[in-house]
């Protein structure tokens, strides 16, 4: 009897595999190879203005081109991620196709004018757009939706990035604060996977980032403890620093979105507003560093997330004017993610404080890499994994650290408003 009965749960666990590998397949491969064109696009914008460095000036009449595209054919994919998680939530109206075409176009737009933002925000949208219209072609169930829909923001995370581990457990770690959900494991794993190495398989790469071997040294304690507890205590200041620059980001970004809305009734006159703020900052600054996405060098010696990692490799207050331009670039239209960003927030914060502190400067760089992103979004479990993937196993106790630290000193603030509450972050009951 017992014997019938673990070949009848094996044989079915079996079957459902057999399953969600077959509905993944064609779903992910799609993700991979839009995500893997967006990638392609953003590249070339991006050094298509840094050698057309007057294109800066057309930002504000950008802007104006992207609020007539959402006004014309996007107007009910405008909430983007947040819609993709409503959805999830609490099915309705679908994701609408036109998604993915539509925050491609307009988040190349942003970048090749200079406006600072990211490139998960479209991946996802990608990855939940194109989901949502193979679950209407196999029109399937409410709860096969909601997993598919789940397994299109896993796809779409796992390849914009090339770290499929964390693209599988960010999405299920996304939707409700304190919850996983776990009953997407296996769809979102396939996808996550799937989606990366189909973006691999059409030669787009990603940036490669290293930490530096720390030198073996005595430290107090250290013949009875395999943790440098100085350096472990300094890794939690510094990431106490983290969560509250993750959560001035996601205030910022709210308050500056619901101030024009409040102060402006011409809608398409925002975007104009903010992009004529970006470029007077930039001049004021007096160079480019903090437009678009901060990855590559626009000219020898410029602030990006890579230099960041070196000595000397950021401002002091590098990680404030990033945060500024982002939120204003968010806040006021213009279209992106807002991941790589916080990236760049974290790294070149991590640098600053790796100088005042006297701790690693490639170590703490990538602590406020991967904890300024836990905050934000309020997912430190994929947060500690993409440590991992990016960087390596060496420093897994000190990822976990700062992602974990961070996460409770974030608040219960993040860049989604449809992130919901399951768990709170601290209990004050009885």
């Amino acid at each position: 009897m017992k014997h019938n009965k673990f070949l009848f749960e094996h044989l079915s666990v079996f079957k459902y595999a057999v399953r969600w590998t077959l509905l993944i397949l064609p779903v992910a491969i799609a993700i991979g190879s839009m995500v893997a064109l967006f990638l392609w696009l953003l590249g070339w914008a991006i050094h298509f203005r840094f050698q057309h460095t007057c294109l800066i000036f057309l930002l504000p009449l950008s802007g104006i081109v992207i609020h007539l595209i959402y006004q014309s054919v996007g107007r009910s994919s405008e909430k983007g991620n947040n819609l993709i998680m409503d959805e999830i939530h609490r099915p309705g109206g679908g994701v609408p196709r036109q998604m993915a075409p539509v925050i491609l176009i307009t988040t190349v737009i942003t970048h090749l004018f200079g406006g600072s933002a990211g490139r998960e925000g479209t991946a996802v949208q990608i990855g939940g757009s194109i989901a949502g219209m193979f679950s209407r072609w196999f029109k399937l169930n409410e709860v096969d939706t909601k997993m598919l829909l789940t397994a299109g923001i896993a796809a779409g995370f796992g390849a914009v990035f090339g770290t499929p581990l964390t693209g599988a457990i960010f999405a299920m770690e996304v939707l409700a604060i304190g919850r996983i959900e776990y009953k997407a494991l296996l769809p979102a794993l396939i996808a996550s996977v799937l989606g990366d190495l189909t973006v691999s398989a059409w030669g787009i790469h990603h940036t490669a980032y290293h930490i530096d071997l720390i030198e073996k040294s005595a430290y107090f304690l250290s013949e009875y403890l395999p943790v440098n507890l100085l350096l472990l205590s300094k890794v939690i200041l510094a990431s106490t620093l983290f969560g509250l620059a993750s959560y001035l980001f996601a205030v910022m970004v709210h308050e500056i979105k619901a101030f024009f809305s409040k102060v402006c009734k011409i809608q398409w006159l925002i975007p104009v507003i903010g992009g004529l703020i970006i470029i007077g900052l930039t001049y004021a600054i007096g160079k480019p560093d903090y437009l678009s996405l901060g990855v590559d060098s626009e000219y020898q010696g410029a602030v990006t997330i890579p230099s960041a990692f070196q000595p000397g490799g950021a401002d002091t207050w590098s990680w404030l004017w990033k945060t500024i331009y982002t939120t204003l670039t968010l806040g006021t239209g213009f279209k992106g993610g807002e991941v790589t960003p916080l990236f760049y927030i974290g790294a070149t914060l991590g640098n600053a404080l790796s100088t005042l502190l006297n701790a690693p400067v490639s170590l703490f760089a990538a602590l406020g890499f991967i904890a300024v992103f836990a905050g934000a979004t309020n997912t430190p479990l994929a947060c500690t994994i993409m440590g991992i993937e990016l960087f390596g196993s060496e420093y897994t106790m000190f990822f976990a650290v700062a992602c974990f630290t961070a996460y409770f000193f974030s608040g219960h603030s993040g860049i989604y408003s449809s992130q919901r509450i399951a768990v709170p972050k601290i209990f004050t009951g009885t």
